[in-house]
Formats: structure tokens, sequence, C-alpha cells
């Protein structure tokens, strides 16, 4: 019982993370002559990867694909549903870039993470969420905005600087959940 809803949990907070996030990236950050910079995008979807990093460690890459694969399709429909203006060209490249560089860039996560998943606990969330932020960052802000009014390089380049600060961050909750949750790895054996 507490299996599945952990695995309801985790795929609802990664809907949930991806629709706010694609909701936030319409809006850069007006503070400190940072419009042209960030949008407040920056700071949510990094707990995508916190998400599919913890489903990894404590059940291992195929739960924490499928947990990649729900939040996809879920979070891309309540997306189009609830954030796409499709008179907009720019809001339905948001949609598309959203999804292409989520899909991505998650399984590429939980590609490296299983990798190095026996090195020093902070090794495998570190490194695979950097790279997958890095991948996820072109592919969303050249997708969404290329050949537009958007300054996205630059938003694409500050937009970077802060997930990587915020992976960096987002390895506390990480070590402090693991505790948290029940380390068993073969209640998915099934399901796989």
């Amino acid at each position: 019982m507490f299996r599945s809803k952990l695995f309801i949990g985790l795929a609802i907070c990664m809907a949930g993370t991806v629709v706010i996030s694609n909701f936030l990236v319409q809006f850069p950050v007006d503070h400190f002559g940072l419009e042209n910079l960030l949008t407040y995008a920056a700071f949510s979807y990094p707990i995508t990867f916190l998400i599919t990093d913890l489903a990894n460690r404590k059940y291992g890459k195929f739960i924490a694909r499928k947990i990649v694969y729900l939040g996809f399709f879920t979070g891309v429909l309540l997306t189009l549903y609830f954030s796409t203006n499709f008179k907009d060209l720019i809001s339905i490249r948001i949609a598309i870039g959203s999804g292409t560089a989520f899909l991505a860039a998650q399984l590429l996560d939980v590609h490296i993470f299983d990798i190095l998943r026996r090195k020093i606990w902070f090794i495998a969330p570190l490194v695979s969420s950097l790279i997958g932020s890095l991948v996820d960052t072109l592919l969303f802000f050249s997708i969404s905005f290329y050949n537009t009014e958007m300054p996205w390089l630059s938003l694409a380049a500050g937009d970077f600087v802060v997930k990587l600060i915020m992976v960096a961050l987002m390895l506390i909750p990480f070590k402090l959940l693991l505790k948290k949750i029940p380390d068993e790895t073969k209640l998915f054996t099934n399901i796989s």
C-alpha cells in the first residue's frame, strides 16, 4: 500500500512541478535587472531532478523511468489544457519545447544516475542533474524561443546558472528524504 502511494505521489509531484514550471517560464524575474536573464521557472524546475533521483536511488532506473513517463504525459496534458494558448505560437512552442526537453533531460538523468549510483551518495544526483539541466536548458530555450523577440540566449544562460545553484541546494532535501523513504529496491520488480 505504501509503495503504490509513494509511486503515485512521486508521479503527481513530477507532473505538478512540470505544469508549474511551464507556467512560470512565461514570466521573467523583474527584480534587480534580471528580466533578460531569468524566469521564475528556474527555481521550480530543478525539483523534477530531485524527484527522479529519489525514485532512481530507492527503486532503480525502471521505476524512475516510469515516473518520468507518467510525469511527462500528465504534465504535458495539463500544460496543454491550462497553460497553452493555441492562438499564440510562442505558447505552443513552449509546450513542445517543454515536453521535448523534459523527456530528453529526465531520461538522460536516469541513465547517468544509474551508471554513477555506486559512487559517494552525492555524485550520482549532482552529476546527472547537472548534465540533465544543461540538456533541458538548451533544448527548451532553443525550441521555445529561437528566432523570436525573446532574449532566449541570455534567458537560457541565466536559467542554467540558477539551475546549477538549485541542483547543489537540492542535495540537502535529497539526503534528508532518502532517510524518510523506505529502501525497498525489490518493491517494483514485477512492474519492471
